[in-house]
Formats: C-alpha cells, structure tokens, sequence
C-alpha cells in the first residue's frame, strides 16, 4: 500500500493553471437550459429529466517523467502511447471540473475544486454563476475523496462555508480518514455540522447512488446519477488520464493509496463501462469530460461524446 504524499498534492496543485478556453458549448449540450450559459467554462446537458452542467475550475499540468501517472514505465512506452494518440510527450494534462446538477428543488454539486490551491486562476465560483446558480443555492455537495483538488472549495480564504447551505455527503471511509489527517483540521471543523457520511453503495438521495471504487483513498467513492439507460456515471479518481488511464490501467498512478485496489477497481470499471456503453463524467479527462469507453482489441479507448476544449 502506497502512503500518499500530501505534501507532493499541495505541490501540484500550486501549478495548477486554468484549461484553455474554447467558445461556445457543443452540439451535446443543446438542451433547454443551454440558452441560459454564457461561458467557455460551462457545458449544458441532460441525465433524463435533469439539467446537469460541467464547471471547468482549472487543470493541472504535469512533467511526462514517469513518476506521476506512469511509474516505473520506459519513456519510450509512455511516448509511444501518447504520440498515437496526438497528444505532446513533454507535459501530461488534467481538466479539473466539478459537476453541477439540478433535480427539482434540489441543487447538487459533486466536489468542489481545488479552491485557493488555484490561487487566482480557480473558476468554480464564476462557472458555477453563469451556469445560474448561486453558492447559497446549492443543497447537497458529494465528495469523492479527501485530495485537494476535490475538497479545496469547500471553505474560503477566511475558512468560512464556501457553500452555507449543503449537506456534505461522503463515504463513512472517507469521512473517518479526512478526520485523521491532521493537515485537514480546519477544514474538517468548518464543515463537521454539513457533513451526512454514508455507507458505500448505496442510495443516498433521490436520483444519488453511490458507487464504490476503492483503492485511490480508504473511501474513495463515485456516484450514479439517475437511472437506467440515461444515467452517469461520476468516477472521479478511478482514472485520471483519457490516453493513459484508459489504454494502460495496469500502469501505476502517484496519487493511489492502494495501488494494487486501485487498479483493479480500473480495470473493473473500464470493462462494465464498455460492455454497458455506460455515460460516463471524468473530473481530470479534457472539459467536459462527458464520453463512453469502447473495447479495443485486449485494452479500451476513450470515445469523447464531443471535442475537448
């Protein structure tokens, strides 16, 4: 079991930049609510019956030195894969985006960004005006896991409820792990009054499931939103990387306490994910992270339900 290395999170998340912009949303996100976002960082669609949105708050860029996403691997390996897949060798890029979605009176969020670890570049707050909605507005919050970039927009400079109004909802796992770490204490004693931690796999609002993916934190959880045909699939950390994540689970990541869970529950997710064509939402694959994973021969491929921007 790998010991993660939170001073080496916080170090990341100082280099975290804004993702390029691109205007305008894509032909995917022509839904009713579409008219009412503004911004190259919101992407409007639906799960069945509910608005959802994508925030882009930033992204995060890398060295391609085989010790973050790619340990242990030759240069040439990690080179060749990146290259056949059109993308440069010398740095290894992750979006950063919560997801917002509405179901009747109920305005959810599922994490929140890396807040001040952003410095002047985090957008969450601003994508998440122009997607309508106000921090006050939001009632339930859903957080994946304890890294930075999930939970730094919790609380404000000031350590301050970013969100007054919500439930925060995790695994009981994750929630007994943030109290033991000591470098989260404020944070923990800001939101210990919010907090509604649940037991994994299991229901925990109207149209919420949780979905547990061990192996990246103690309680590292996804969530399913809707159901049926129609739902999504939120995976957070289970991958990170359209290219590498995808082609390569069995390639070991820096940020996975468990490693060899944390595979497994990779490669678990990528063949129901295929043999299902479930829809899925990656929080680190290029904005807006929505898309569906296809068999390729003995390994996947990441099929984007639209062009990254």
């Amino acid at each position: 079991m790998r010991v993660v290395n939170t001073a080496a999170i916080a170090a990341l998340l100082m280099a975290l930049a804004a993702c390029n912009p691109a205007a305008g949303t894509s032909d995917t996100a022509a839904t009713d609510t579409a008219a009412v976002v503004a911004s190259p960082d919101v992407h409007a669609f639906r799960i069945g019956t509910m608005d959802a949105f994508a925030l882009r708050d930033g992204g995060l860029s890398v060295p391609n030195d085989n010790k973050t996403l790619a340990i242990g691997e030759s240069a040439a390996d990690t080179n060749a894969l990146l290259t056949a897949a059109g993308l440069p060798t010398d740095t290894l890029s992750l979006s950063i985006q919560p997801l917002l979605v509405r179901n009747g009176d109920a305005v959810m969020l599922f994490d929140t960004g890396a807040g001040g670890g952003m410095g002047t570049e985090g957008k969450l707050m601003a994508s998440l005006t122009a997607a309508g909605v106000q921090p006050g507005q939001v009632t339930d919050i859903f957080i994946s896991h304890l890294h930075g970039d999930h939970i730094g927009g919790l609380v404000t400079s000031a350590g301050a409820l970013a969100f007054p109004n919500a439930a925060i909802r995790m695994s009981n796992e994750e929630w007994a792990a943030m109290k033991a770490d000591a470098t989260l204490a404020a944070v923990v004693t800001a939101i210990t009054p919010k907090v509604q931690a649940f037991v994994g796999g299991s229901e925990i609002v109207p149209g919420v499931a949780s979905v547990d993916i061990d192996g990246h934190t103690p309680g590292h959880s996804g969530y399913r939103i809707g159901t049926g045909a129609d739902s999504l699939t939120y995976f957070a950390d289970t991958m990170h990387h359209p290219v590498i994540s995808v082609q390569r689970p069995d390639w070991t990541i820096q940020f996975d306490g468990d490693e060899a869970t944390a595979e497994a529950s990779r490669k678990a997710l990528l063949e129901r994910a295929a043999s299902e064509n479930l829809h899925l939402y990656g929080f680190h694959f290029p904005f807006p992270g929505l898309g569906r994973i296809r068999k390729d021969g003995e390994t996947f491929v990441w099929v984007p339900d639209a062009p990254a921007t």
